[in-house]
């Protein structure tokens, strides 16, 4: 109800066994989420107060539901996302037989079009994190069912865990339906575990990878997207987008052009760490292997000269250093509890008085003398980089 007060308690130190410790740690900014309940038989509690037949319970697949549930974004009471909705075919925009899904109905909402002047969806920040988490899980719950009611289509009674299931439990009473999820259900147990083989059949076959390349979406893209007053939370369409287009960019580029050498394999993965922005890891396979001499040749751990190269300067000074953490920035992402986590690099601090920037080698000095310029105050810099 309503009225009810709940509180949810992420309890970082708990966690089921053999599960990674970051599925259950709490996130380090705010995020809106949203608990969906694991049980067949839930569905939301949606009541319309009617003009003159009182209180109506509804779905949230009513085509009602999301001008009733978001007024300020539906401001002339739209109908929403329903069943019966038909799609029309793209070359003489005739209704078709064909059905149109919840994510297709949202994909088109939030499209961003050259002809369409404004979209106050995409504008509304906070309502829009949240109606993008609503709508979200109504398309997962839409999935689910479509799954729970098609296992016949799906062939389930071909799963072997099924059978061991009911077989190894003595009682009957506590395995309650069963539904399973497919393989193409990303992010189910079969799904995970057949990319799990995947990878190691790559391993086994080709060695240990030679590149573990990584990064995040901390782009400019993103950023010439974004109206006035914008933040990239405020826009996650627009951070998935790009993020996917570089993705896919950047494993063009390794495959199709060989910056690298030839690839034999190649695989990846993307993470959600609870920080506000995708991050992938790619893992390559290169046909001539790559030793640290010729890593050497390529990669320097020192700063280009600022004059030469400012450019490459500012990339190596915004995204290569560590820190400044500490009391001089309590948000830096090591910072856990008002205290830096990475104790490995705080045992290199230095201490250097009237200092304004970090100490770091100057690539035209012989290495051991360091770029320093007056300031009032004394501090510690961190003089690593990642």
């Amino acid at each position: 109800m309503i009225s009810d007060d709940y509180k949810i308690v992420i309890r970082a130190d708990k966690r089921p066994r053999g599960e990674h410790e970051r599925r259950f740690n709490a996130p380090q900014i705010d995020e809106v989420a949203v608990v969906i309940v694991d049980n067949e038989n839930t569905s939301r509690d949606i009541i319309v107060q009617r003009r003159r037949k009182g209180l109506q319970r509804i779905a949230e697949t009513h085509r009602s539901y999301d001008a009733l549930q978001y007024p300020l974004i539906f401001l002339h009471g739209e109908d929403g996302y329903h069943f019966n909705i038909k799609q029309i075919h793209p070359k003489n925009d005739i209704e078709t037989n064909k059905k149109v899904t919840s994510k297709e109905f949202y994909a088109y909402r939030l499209m961003i079009r050259d002809n369409e002047v404004y979209n106050h969806i995409l504008n509304t920040r906070c309502l829009f994190q949240q109606f993008l988490v609503d709508m979200y899980a109504k398309i997962e719950a839409e999935r689910m069912l479509y799954i729970r009611l098609n296992q016949k289509k799906l062939r389930t009674e071909e799963y072997i865990h099924l059978r061991d299931a009911i077989v190894n439990d003595g009682n009957i009473d506590d395995i309650g339906t069963m539904v399973i999820l497919p393989s193409s259900y990303i992010g189910s147990p079969r799904h995970m575990h057949e990319y799990t083989q995947d990878a190691m059949a790559y391993v086994r076959k080709y060695g240990r990878p030679d590149l573990f390349i990584t990064y995040n979406s901390s782009w400019p893209e993103i950023k010439e997207q974004l109206k006035y007053g914008q933040t990239s939370m405020d826009r996650h369409d627009i951070i998935a987008r790009v993020f996917r287009q570089k993705q896919i960019r950047f494993i063009e580029v390794i495959t199709k052009y060989h910056i690298f050498g030839t690839v034999r394999c190649w695989m990846y993965t993307i993470e959600w760490q609870k920080r506000g922005l995708p991050h992938s890891h790619n893992l390559i396979c290169l046909h001539d292997k790559i030793y640290p001499t010729d890593i050497d040749k390529i990669i320097q751990a020192e700063f280009p000269n600022p004059q030469n190269d400012p450019e490459l300067y500012n990339i190596v000074v915004k995204n290569m250093i560590h820190g400044p953490c500490g009391p001089l920035n309590l948000n830096a992402p090591c910072m856990s509890d008002g205290k830096c986590t990475k104790k490995n690099i705080q045992n290199h601090t230095w201490t250097i008085q009237k200092l304004k920037m970090t100490a770091i080698p100057n690539i035209e000095d012989d290495h051991r003398k360091t770029v320093a310029s007056q300031q009032k105050y004394d501090y510690k810099a961190e003089t690593n980089w990642k």
